[in-house]
């Protein structure tokens, strides 16, 4: 009985997970063109066109949702933890649902950064639009 919690557990895991993943897939005709965090130094130390302040706040646009994306999957794994009755250790429990707590606080920290970000390219660009 309690294998068969388990194994529930990890096949509604999966299921939220690739729900979760489906629904923030963009289709590839809305997707704008997306930099590397490698490739993004050059534009940062360069950019003075209103194009290339838009390409850096895609960047951090994107980085922002797939961010929110990261943290919804570890609200689903908090969910599934604590709805897992099998886990034999307590202390393990709350260590994982501990951990994913972090992360979810942590990626949506990062993705109001990421926002914050992009809103000041967003700026920068309209600004190089005036001149």
């Amino acid at each position: 009985m309690k294998r068969m919690f388990a194994v529930l557990s990890v096949v509604s895991l999966t299921l939220v997970m690739t729900v979760a993943a489906l629904a923030q897939a963009p289709s590839s005709k809305d997707k704008p063109e997306q930099i590397s965090k490698q490739q993004l130094n050059t534009p940062i130390s360069t950019a003075k066109t209103p194009a290339e302040h838009q390409r850096i706040a895609n960047f951090y646009e994107a980085s922002a949702k797939d961010y929110r994306a990261q943290a919804q999957e570890h609200e689903a794994m908090i969910v599934a933890y604590k709805s897992n009755t099998s886990m034999s250790n307590d202390k393990n429990r709350a260590g994982t649902i501990g951990h994913c707590e972090y992360f979810v606080k942590s990626l949506n920290e990062l993705s109001v950064k990421s926002d914050e970000l992009a809103k000041l390219h967003k700026d920068m660009a309209e600004e190089a639009a005036k001149k």
